[in-house]
């Protein structure tokens, strides 16, 4: 029976570095890592000119929905104000104290049923205005939304 013999350093093997290999390995992951750059870019700037579309609806609409909300107003305080003199008018006329008081308690309830009727159609053009102007970026974030779940 004979013993092995120890391994000393002179028998022990390194295994040998392929330097073209291993430059081929960096060089795959590095054109992979500028594929992945090119799409993510792509995606960003496509993202950033939808999202400036839909910034300069949104302020087209803003305008927009201010002037209506603007002529509207306009309209309010001119019948208002034709109402108002109207009822100067009536009250020139006025022969007795209970025909004054007939007609300041009729201009009082059609000056409140007027106010209740403006009221409610300011609401209206309010709450349609708020949907118009904030429908593009609403589009936008749905769509975002879809394409992250998607991916």
């Amino acid at each position: 029976m004979t013993k092995a013999a120890p391994k000393t350093a002179e028998t022990i093997e390194f295994p040998s570095f392929d330097a073209e290999k291993a430059t081929d390995q960096f060089r795959a992951f590095a054109e992979k890592g500028v594929e992945q750059s090119k799409e993510a870019y792509s995606r960003i700037k496509t993202g950033a000119e939808t999202t400036q579309k839909a910034m300069e609806s949104t302020f087209e609409n803003a305008k927009t929905v201010g002037s209506e909300m603007t002529l509207k107003s306009i309209a309010a305080m001119r019948a208002n104000a034709e109402a108002s003199f109207s009822h100067i008018e009536a009250l020139v006329g006025v022969k007795s104290l209970s025909e004054f008081f007939e007609l300041q308690t009729s201009f009082l309830r059609k000056s409140v049923e007027t106010a209740v009727e403006q009221a409610k159609d300011f609401q209206a053009a309010s709450t349609k205005a708020a949907e118009d102007v904030s429908k593009p970026m609403k589009d936008v974030f749905q769509t975002s939304i879809k394409e992250l779940k998607v991916a």
